[in-house]
């Protein structure tokens, strides 16, 4: 099964989460951003969960801590790639988040062509839908649950037989068909 949306779901515990029911997320990958303009984002070191070790474009490896920090410190200094890597006086630091492998094969599969064609079919589908629904209703118009439940569902039908409609939904010979 595939799960289809913007980058406001593909948070590390979103993406833990279908990879545990096995679901394929087709969700746009959160951006990266370098520490300095044009230089290096976290996709340019090198993760090796196993050993617990970072290494950085230059080459130098440093363990992970407990906490997922990486401190590349003093041997930033005579660095030649340090101008597009950090502009810190006392060398680059990286924090990896709980989720950092799958959010980074995540990018990596988001890079596929087969990926990218099935996100823009759906994607804007998708936003789209959400646009209509919330459309002069950003906020439930009732009190309780159930009548709002019931305002949800009935603006959701309506919003689906609209669509129908436009795709060229009709009758013949007494059954529903789409042209």
């Amino acid at each position: 099964m595939q799960v289809l949306g913007d980058s406001a779901y593909a948070s590390g515990d979103m993406l833990a989460t279908l990879d545990a029911r096995k679901w394929e997320p087709v969700l746009k990958p959160w951006p990266l951003r370098p520490a300095v303009e044009g230089g290096f984002t976290l996709d340019d070191f090198i993760h090796d969960p196993v050993a617990g070790t970072l290494t950085c474009p230059a080459g130098l490896t440093r363990g992970v801590s407990a906490k997922g920090k990486v401190t590349f410190g003093a041997a930033c200094a005579g660095c030649p790639l340090r101008q597009r890597c950090t502009t810190a006086e006392r060398g680059r630091k990286v924090t990896l988040g709980e989720h950092h492998q799958l959010q980074r094969q995540h990018r990596e599969r988001a890079t596929d062509p087969d990926f990218q064609a099935v996100y823009r079919r759906h994607r804007p589908m998708v936003e789209r839908s959400i646009a209509w629904l919330t459309r002069g209703a950003r906020r439930v118009p009732y009190r309780g649950v159930a009548k709002n439940d019931a305002w949800l569902h009935h603006r959701a039908a309506g919003l689906n037989l609209r669509r129908l409609l436009n795709l060229g939904l009709t009758v013949q010979d007494g059954t529903w068909a789409i042209a």
